[in-house]
């Protein structure tokens, strides 16, 4: 049986490329989709927008009725504002499967790098707030742009889920298979999350060389 039955996945920050992107391929796959953003309006806007193209029932509204209505709920927001939303959703995320899908990037004329945080990467960093959750982090390094272009089936790519607790991360190896062609893959525990995280910074680099959309395959798996 699916561990993944019956589980309704929340995109915080689902309105941006990558969460409208995951969100198609999840509701794509038959699971139930909530997009959350700032305002009720825009998460029903781009729901509305993502059913319509893709031919499935995607919901949406304001960022803390999707932490309320999520059993797995993802973090796909941008960095600058990630310890604050989650500070304030801490109540509606506790008890449940989050997943942190948050690069910490600057970038300038030499392009992106990877941005020292305190608690050492931004899974940890929600993990230190979200004492109540269970914190994974995934999905960092996949392409937002693969993710939405319809005609890119499959997404020849892995994504490595970082966690502490067996359950979880086994829960979101499988979410990552649903998207044909991604294998979630387990990658070591949270405090190997930097790494992960960081490697974006690269990958932007490969992809602006050689004007690709490049991802990541683990060998002899």
């Amino acid at each position: 049986m699916s561990l993944l039955n019956g589980e309704t996945i929340a995109i915080l920050g689902g309105t941006g490329p990558q969460g409208r992107g995951l969100a198609r391929r999840f509701a794509q796959a038959g699971l139930t989709v909530v997009l959350g953003s700032r305002t009720a309006e825009k998460g029903a806007q781009a729901a509305a927008e993502l059913s319509k193209a893709t031919g499935t029932t995607v919901t949406g509204t304001d960022n803390q009725s999707a932490a309320e209505a999520g059993d797995i709920v993802l973090v796909v927001v941008p960095w600058d504002g990630h310890g604050e939303l989650l500070s304030k959703l801490k109540p509606e995320l506790d008890g449940k499967i989050v997943v942190d899908c948050v690069n910490p990037l600057g970038f300038d004329k030499q392009g992106a790098y990877a941005l020292i945080v305190e608690e050492g990467s931004a899974t940890e960093q929600a993990a230190a707030i979200l004492t109540d959750s269970t914190v994974v982090g995934a999905f960092h390094n996949v392409s937002a742009v693969l993710l939405e272009d319809p005609e890119a089936a499959p997404v020849e790519t892995d994504v490595l889920v970082l966690g502490d607790d067996r359950l979880a991360t086994d829960l979101i190896q499988e979410l990552a298979d649903t998207i044909p062609g991604v294998r979630g893959i387990y990658g070591g525990r949270r405090r190997n999350a930097h790494q992960i995280e960081a490697l974006t910074a690269n990958l932007i680099s490969i992809n602006r060389r050689y004007k690709t959309h490049a991802g990541t395959r683990i060998t002899d798996l």
